[in-house]
């Protein structure tokens, strides 16, 4: 039963992804849709294709959102907006990045524990992403400054760890 719920989880693209890879393509280029699909399967070795019907709905919501824009060309470019959430985004994913490295380290259980988290991690982005489009400026930065003190609660726990893994040696 785990088995085949495995197979499932850990050979799709997580929900919410599609959103977040758009950003990061974005960050340093101009792209039209079709690259966008045509890089997710450079990047990926053909495993994962996102389709026409995924990629330009999507390319429209972020443009709602004002993360992105179309230019005269037809390809798409990050806003100030988006680059603003696409370098936010840098910031959490090279903590979690770090993280993830030391539960990797752990052997199976720390793998499990990791699979775990970021299953949790793109449910709640994509909750976020669903209501972000809907929260007003003074609710974003409520939010914003909330996660900005999650993150640092989560570095002093590792800096008090260090020290705590230091006095025991």
């Amino acid at each position: 039963m785990s088995s085949d719920w495995f197979q499932r989880v850990g050979s799709s693209i997580p929900r919410g992804f599609s959103r977040y890879f758009i950003l990061e393509v974005l960050k340093n280029k101009s792209h039209t849709g079709k690259e966008i699909i045509d890089y997710a399967v450079e990047q990926s070795d053909g495993i994962w294709k996102p389709s026409p019907g995924l990629i330009y709905p999507l390319l429209g919501r972020l443009a709602d959102e004002n993360l992105i824009e179309e230019t005269k060309d037809g390809k798409y470019q990050l806003t100030k907006k988006g680059m603003d959430t696409a370098l936010d985004l840098d910031k959490i994913n090279d903590i979690v990045r770090k993280q993830l490295d030391v539960l990797f380290r752990l052997g199976n259980v720390g793998r499990f524990v990791a699979m775990d988290l970021l299953e949790k991690m793109f449910t709640i982005s994509s909750i976020l992403g669903c209501n972000f489009a809907n929260m007003t400026n003074e609710e974003t930065q409520k939010y914003k400054k909330f996660l900005e003190s999650e993150l640092k609660k989560i570095e002093e726990n590792k800096i008090n760890k260090k020290r705590k893994e230091i006095k025991i040696q």
